[in-house]
């Protein structure tokens, strides 16, 4: 054909999400479009007073195996892979009286939502689509000819194509109708593949895919010469992905990486046991607190490091409330993101036009499985999260001196900080707050020594006496290989470290830290985070 435009006289319809069906369906009857469709859908038309043509009344064959066989038929695959014009295609379709179709309109089995739901695992495998995908993939292979949905929301898309084109699709259309329908049956296909490997206990499968759905495209990534977009995949995880935006301006790439980093620590404390706050800013903490309320955690957060604070992200892990929301607003503040807000707190936070304020619906699990992915040159790397959480950690006392009880809380909090700071990480806590933070330096004792800084630096900011790393507890998320970032730990006043252990060299760091007089405590659990 001279022309790209194809006109759309047959449409085949079979979706799960009905959202929409009926007055889609509608409108391409009014403009002339026979329907065709199955089980569940071709009762939803009929029962809305529509006509339409059963699927197997075009194949003459009857749905079978508990639907698992009603699309998988010549009549079906010839109508959509039969090249127009094609001489030879044409006869076989005049041969076999198979009818051609134009549209065809699929989304698929809830896989992706029956596995979120927690769904037993035979539920889950009545829930891949086999029928649906072969459709999309014969439709979208054939976009020459055929359009393809597979997205209620191109439902307009395609209605105001035919409108402005006396009923025909055009080719440009079509060809991107086509490359979304391949990426829907990939990601759905990777979600597939990867609740497989998991449920059968493979944990490096031969082949592993990854699959998501545009969330949201971003003016720009890191810099505002990278292109960028949010995608999600369906994992049942509070955050980011899960979170109303309750007002201001639309989320950065740098602002999602750095929220979330924010909200995943604010997550490893217990709201039941006590409020927390934690203040973010590129991806690292510049201050973490719990306190007796949101307010209480957020001014001990804030007085760590004030001057990294401004144009941070804040995360809280309960309810944000007036009193807390009050106090958040005398700075800029980038996002703020929480379990939920009060209308009081929002309406305190709407005075700032710019300011984002996200809720979630919970927090997630700190325990829970699930996989980080990070791409390198020509692949990229996969690996289970870190979900070792410090409260089901052995704990091992390696000095003469045992931490007291202030101390062994204060180590606990640091050590939870630590697992959310790039390495090399020291954090120094102190009543149950952070006082200091050294974060992804190439040696661990310069971390150390900024930490012991940033705690000098605090405390002048906030007019004490004394540095704040006085009577602080300190926390390595790896080793120390040499006495010397302990002993720069101690230097600065600190009154007991929380550390891994593990090195060649853990008798000659305790026999420092005993003569130091320092307790210590081993985890067992190293936390990099690169």
């Amino acid at each position: 054909m001279a022309s790209d435009l194809r006109r759309v006289s047959r449409a085949l319809i079979s979706v799960s999400d009905k959202s929409g069906l009926i007055d889609f369906a509608r409108a391409l009857a009014a403009r002339g479009v026979e329907l065709v469709s199955t089980g569940g859908t071709r009762k939803a038309l009929a029962d809305a007073g529509l006509a339409v043509v059963d699927v197997s009344d075009l194949t003459g064959f009857p749905e079978m195996m508990d639907g698992r066989v009603k699309t998988l038929h010549p009549k079906v695959h010839g109508g959509l892979l039969a090249i127009r014009e094609n001489p030879e295609h044409e006869a076989a379709m005049l041969a076999h009286n198979i009818p051609q179709i134009d549209l065809l309109v699929v989304n698929l089995y809830p896989f992706e939502a029956t596995v979120a739901r927690g769904a037993a695992y035979e539920d889950c495998i009545e829930n891949i689509d086999i029928g649906g995908p072969a459709m999309i993939r014969a439709a979208a292979k054939n976009h020459d000819d055929v359009a393809v949905v597979v997205d209620v929301e191109d439902y307009q898309t395609v209605l105001a194509e035919l409108d402005a084109h006396a009923g025909d699709t055009r080719r440009e259309t079509r060809r991107r109708l086509a490359q979304k329908a391949y990426a829907r049956t990939a990601a759905y296909d990777a979600a597939i593949s990867n609740w497989f490997a998991a449920a059968i206990g493979e944990t490096t499968p031969a082949y592993r895919a990854l699959g998501g759905k545009l969330a949201e495209a971003m003016r720009y990534g890191e810099n505002p010469h990278q292109s960028a977009g949010f995608y999600v995949t369906g994992e049942k995880r509070f955050g980011v992905s899960t979170a109303r935006q309750v007002q201001g301006k639309t989320l950065s790439y740098n602002n999602v990486n750095d929220t979330d980093a924010a909200f995943e620590l604010v997550s490893e404390f217990d709201a039941s046991r006590a409020a927390a706050v934690a203040i973010i800013k590129h991806a690292n903490p510049c201050g973490v607190a719990e306190g007796s309320s949101l307010k209480d955690a957020y001014e001990k957060a804030l007085r760590c490091d004030p001057v990294s604070a401004f144009g941070g992200i804040i995360a809280l892990n309960r309810r944000l409330d007036a009193a807390a929301a009050a106090e958040i607003v005398k700075i800029f503040t980038e996002v703020i993101i929480a379990p939920e807000a009060d209308d009081e707190a929002i309406a305190l936070i709407a005075s700032k036009k710019n300011l984002r304020l996200l809720v979630t619906g919970g927090l997630p699990d700190p325990r829970a499985k699930g996989l980080n992915f990070r791409t390198v040159a020509g692949g990229f790397l996969v690996q289970s999260r870190d979900n070792a959480v410090v409260d089901d950690m052995d704990l091992k006392i390696v000095t003469k001196r045992a931490p007291d009880a202030r101390e062994l809380a204060d180590l606990k909090f640091a050590f939870r900080v630590a697992k959310h700071v790039k390495s090399n990480a020291i954090v120094y806590a102190r009543d149950l707050a952070t006082v200091g933070v050294g974060a992804g330096q190439m040696s661990r004792v310069d971390s150390s020594r900024i930490a012991a800084w940033k705690a000098e630096e605090a405390s002048k900011a906030a007019d004490l006496p004394e540095s704040l790393a006085r009577g602080a507890v300190v926390a390595s998320d790896a080793f120390f290989p040499f006495a010397d970032g302990l002993l720069a730990a101690a230097e600065a006043g600190a009154t007991a470290v929380i550390q891994p252990g593990g090195s060649m060299r853990d008798n000659d760091v305790i026999a420092a830290a005993d003569e130091a007089g320092l307790a210590m405590v081993f985890t067992g659990h190293r936390h990099f985070r690169h």
